[in-house]
Formats: structure tokens, C-alpha cells, sequence
């Protein structure tokens, strides 16, 4: 009876079978391009911000002005509230605490990486279209 009680199982497990060589080659590649999520406090945010300041500050006047920041985020001339040419500490750290509140869409003080994406990508589709 044993027999073919363990006979029957192993019919039974190979008749399940594995995933197929299709499967596993799709999920090789999926995981090629695997990201595991992140998420970023405010907090941690914070000093990430003050870090960033110093290392653009080229000159270290305490101030960047735009030929200091990189091209691509020649936007970030917004946060000259004062309208004099360039940007100090406290200009930065309020601006990019306002873009990390504005990324924290559950506003629970963190934004995780399926937040900073679908933050993007709405602002993306915000600007528009030349």
C-alpha cells in the first residue's frame, strides 16, 4: 500500500511539473531589471539635501549660482526667491523640501521609490509639449 501511495505522489508532483524553459528565461530577465524598492525620510532627506548644496557650491561661497548647477537641472534656478542670480543654503533646502513633500504623495514623511516614479511622471505630464 505504501508503494503505491509513494508512487502516487511522485506521479502526482511530476505531473505538476516546473515552470517551463520560457518561464524561467522571462524571469531571468525580469530580474535582470529588478530595482528593490527604497524609501527615503524626510529626515534622511535632509541631510542627502545639504550634502548635494556643498558639493554643487563649487566656489564655496555658500551660494550656487547657474553656471554651478548642472544644465539638465537649470529649473532649479526657481528656488532664487530673491531674485538675486543665485541660490542660498536656505533657498535650497526649502525648495527641495517642498519637491520631497510634494514626491511624499501618502504624506506619511516618506517617499518610497513607487512615489518618486509616479511623482515624476505626473509632473512629466504636466509640462507642456513643444
Amino acid at each position: 500500500m505504501r508503494v503505491w501511495v509513494v508512487t502516487g505522489a511522485a506521479l502526482a508532483l511530476a505531473a505538476c511539473g516546473g515552470p517551463s524553459k520560457q518561464q524561467k528565461a522571462a524571469y531571468a530577465e525580469a530580474a535582470k531589471h529588478f530595482v528593490p524598492p527604497t524609501t527615503t525620510s524626510r529626515s534622511e532627506y535632509g541631510g542627502v539635501i545639504e550634502r548635494r548644496f556643498h558639493a554643487l557650491d563649487r566656489n564655496g561661497d555658500l551660494y550656487l549660482t547657474p553656471d554651478e548647477l548642472p544644465t539638465r537641472y537649470s529649473g532649479l534656478m526657481a528656488f532664487d526667491k530673491d531674485g538675486d542670480g543665485r541660490i542660498s543654503e536656505q533657498e535650497w533646502s526649502q525648495g527641495m523640501l517642498a519637491r520631497f513633500d510634494r514626491d511624499d504623495l501618502n504624506r506619511d514623511g516618506n517617499v518610497t521609490s513607487v512615489e518618486h516614479r509616479a511623482a515624476h511622471t505626473a509632473r512629466a505630464e504636466e509640462k507642456p509639449r513643444s
